[in-house]
């Protein structure tokens, strides 16, 4: 059984410029902050160079680690990859998270997706999982989405 989660927005800035935000381990903790017991990021460890296969881990906030293995990379565009290693009460409900996201370039900036597929360990995990992940995680998502864009787009002219 499995929770999917889809978050997008609007980034008034390049998909280069996008793309390249949501990818850098030094950035880019700073832009997830969590949402309730969804922890925050606090760094980011690339065990080589971003590419199909490579593995990195997070450390967040609640002192957990987490391990990414990058699954697409097709610079600009698309970016996915495979979460493990949650810890109890969290591996209690959830295998693993696939995440996926796409930047769209258009004359506006670029239209970011985001997305979640989560394996839960049994069907029995859906009742918790789902209002779980559906308020937590997705909240965290927007709250990070947001700041990608905040980061990326230029402050209004002062008049």
């Amino acid at each position: 059984m499995q929770i999917e989660l889809i978050e997008q927005c609007l980034v008034r800035a390049s998909a280069d410029a996008v793309f390249a935000l949501a990818l850098d381990a030094e950035r880019f903790p700073a832009l997830f902050r969590g949402c309730g017991p969804i922890p925050g990021i606090r760094r980011i460890t690339h065990h080589s160079p971003a590419a199909v296969g490579a593995t990195r881990t997070l450390d967040n906030e609640d002192n957990t680690q987490l391990r990414e293995v990058i699954t697409v990379l097709d610079v600009p565009n698309r970016h996915a990859y495979t979460l493990t290693g949650m810890r109890a009460p969290f591996a209690w409900l959830v295998r693993a998270g696939h995440a996926d996201w796409t930047f769209n370039a258009n004359d506006d900036g670029a239209a970011v997706s985001w997305s979640y597929r989560f394996e839960l360990t049994s069907a029995w995990a859906w009742p918790v999982a789902a209002p779980l992940l559906g308020i937590f995680m997705r909240g965290a998502m927007r709250r990070c989405l947001a700041a990608l864009a905040a980061a990326l787009e230029p402050l209004p002219a002062k008049v």
